[in-house]
């Protein structure tokens, strides 16, 4: 038995500079930006939301979701039984790809109520 969520939304921006793409969309999204790093921006989502990520990338510009899972292995194994492929295997997440096309990730847990968490699903 495993447990996995939706964690983020994560808005990769193409491009040398991140700060003007955190700079948007904390001011169309109404949340400022609440922490940074070298790759990263997270916006200050109420805490019964998913995270909003700004996530500086060499690829083009997309939008992508983070699910998040106290099984990364068993969350993959679930989701491509549902038709999805792995990507990529990174050492702390596994890029996958939807029957659709859309690429998403499967993480560690990210928000800090996923352990006590009512909104979990709970996989067999």
């Amino acid at each position: 038995m495993h447990k996995s969520r939706l964690a983020a939304l994560v808005i990769d921006s193409q491009g040398e500079e991140k700060s003007s793409a955190i700079d948007f969309w904390a001011r169309a999204l109404g949340w400022p930006c609440q922490e940074t790093d070298d790759k990263y921006g997270k916006l200050a989502t109420p805490p019964d939301q998913p995270d909003v990520l700004i996530q500086q990338v060499d690829h083009p510009s997309r939008v992508h979701l983070d699910i998040e899972s106290d099984d990364i292995e068993a969350e993959v194994t679930r989701l491509e039984g549902l038709g999805a492929t792995v990507i990529e295997r990174r050492e702390r997440w596994t890029v996958m790809e939807a029957p659709t096309g859309h690429r998403f990730c499967i993480v560690h847990p990210q928000r800090p109520d996923f352990a006590d968490a009512d909104n979990v699903n709970v996989w067999s």
